[in-house]
């Protein structure tokens, strides 16, 4: 076996590795709402302490990663992967994050709260599960078109976290004794706004990959 040939597996073995990570921590959003709508107070509990996990999953791209670059010295677009891989992972692990803050909110609340205040919560999960999802798909395949399109289906998920917010304000201004919960859920959706900034993110290191540009700036 060629060095070329064990290198180009050795990343293809990152690339499922990042997808492993994608697919936990979609897992673990999903669960959270499935949780949160059936009121399943242990399982939301146990999501509580899946931090470790998804750190872990970090840790050890990561490692992968900086082992690839001290043994294979890459140059060119292996470069621009193994950089692009080191940055999807943070990402992902700020999702991670963001779930498990979801998940701790969602444990002060009872599923009709969410239900009966604030009814574009819902949409916005669905939304984001499936940009995230979509996110790691083009980066994996490189697909330059499908990570574009990301940016439209984020202004769908902003445009569902205004009207939860606006929805949020009204019943603030309402007053009754809900304030609390209200407050909880728009925390919620606001976590829903930032998981779907950071499958942005996602997308834009995978157009990096080709162009070396992020945001028209070049980086390598």
């Amino acid at each position: 076996m060629t060095l070329r040939i064990s290198f180009e597996q050795e990343l293809e073995s990152l690339n499922g590795s990042l997808t492993d990570m994608g697919t936990r921590v979609e897992q673990i959003i999903e669960q959270t709402f499935e949780a949160f709508k059936n009121n399943d107070r242990a399982t939301l509990e146990k999501i509580t302490r899946s931090d470790g996990e998804i750190d872990h999953m970090e840790k050890e791209i990561e490692s992968r990663c900086l082992s690839l670059m001290l043994r294979q010295q890459p140059v060119a677009k292996d470069l621009r992967h193994i950089s692009m891989a080191l940055k999807v992972v943070t990402d992902l692990e700020r999702i991670g994050d963001h779930a498990v803050d979801i998940a701790e909110l969602a444990l002060r609340l009872d599923q009709k709260d969410g239900g009966a205040m604030i009814g574009y919560l819902p949409e916005m999960v669905e939304n984001v599960k499936v940009m995230l999802r979509e996110a790691i798909t083009a980066f994996v395949n490189k697909d330059q078109e499908l990570a574009r399109s990301m940016e439209s289906r984020d202004d769908i998920i902003d445009g569902l976290f205004n009207r939860v917010k606006q929805e949020a304000v009204r019943l603030l201004k309402d007053g009754g004794s809900e304030s609390d919960k209200v407050v909880d859920l728009l925390m919620i959706a606001k976590y829903l706004e930032r998981i779907g900034d950071h499958a942005v993110n996602v997308c834009e290191w995978t157009e990096f990959f080709d162009t070396g540009l992020v945001n028209n700036v070049r980086i390598l």
